[in-house]
């Protein structure tokens, strides 16, 4: 049995906005017998939920985690292929006629194929299906390539279900043609995960990361809650999340006979 879905569950009631609830939740449950107590939760969660909703601290959150700045396109120079990771589809999108890639994947395949225009390195696209029935996320990047972009990518990984899966499902394309470094794209809040799990497979990577974060802060608007600054803040925290999870489960595995 997988453990996708439970890690998921567990990672979803850990971040916002079901963490957020949770405690609201344990608040009112003790409103009566610890009236104190739920008052200091009530004010966490409000305080939580307004800082983790501006743009200003999303960007904060996001930009820790960014591990090196835009990508000098000199840097392609040494080079062998392009990797770009999935960012996740819309389902049953009804004037494409189906599944199609979702804003995140378009943005990491639009940076993709400006760094392949200007280099000619082959592409490989890695993304899985998103649950029974669907069409594997990497064969709808190929898709947009190909019917949008007029470019075909050399491979297509389609059985990925985790950053984890991407590098080591692409790691043996990518050798078996002697493609041994490569330039990884994705958001830049991502690369501080993907890049190590391509290093394990034996890949010399070159972080090629799309969408950084600001943190300018010179108006009112930065520091005003909105729904799109509740998801970058979210996005980061789920990000700091997987990366300790990652690294507990190679402790683990290194603890092993």
């Amino acid at each position: 049995m997988s453990l996708l879905p439970v890690s998921q569950f567990v990672g979803a009631i850990l971040l916002p906005p079901a963490s957020l609830a949770i405690l609201l939740v344990a608040a009112l449950v003790l409103h009566r017998r610890r009236p104190r107590l739920a008052m200091m939760l009530i004010l966490l969660v409000a305080l939580a939920l307004y800082a983790l909703s501006t743009p200003w601290v999303g960007g904060l959150l996001q930009k820790s985690l960014e591990i090196a700045p835009p990508l000098d396109p000199a840097a392609l120079q040494d080079v062998d292929a392009i990797v770009v990771l999935a960012g996740g589809s819309r389902l049953d999108a009804a004037e494409y006629g189906g599944d199609t890639v979702n804003g995140f994947t378009l943005e990491r395949l639009r940076y993709a194929v400006r760094l392949h225009r200007a280099s000619g390195l082959p592409l490989l696209v890695t993304g899985g299906a998103p649950g029974a029935g669907r069409v594997p996320e990497g064969r709808l990047m190929q898709r947009v390539l190909e019917d949008e972009y007029g470019i075909t990518p050399r491979w297509v990984e389609d059985a990925a279900r985790t950053t984890w899966d991407n590098a080591r499902l692409s790691a043996p394309l990518l050798k078996s043609a002697n493609a041994h470094r490569i330039a990884l794209v994705s958001h830049a809040w991502h690369l501080r995960r993907a890049v190590p799990e391509f290093e394990a497979q034996g890949l010399a990577v070159v972080p090629a990361g799309t969408q950084f974060a600001s943190i300018t802060l010179d108006a009112v608007s930065d520091l005003t809650p909105t729904p799109s600054g509740l998801r970058d803040s979210a996005y980061a925290l789920h990000e700091w999340l997987g990366i300790l999870w990652y690294k507990l489960r190679s402790l683990s595995s290194e603890g092993k006979p």
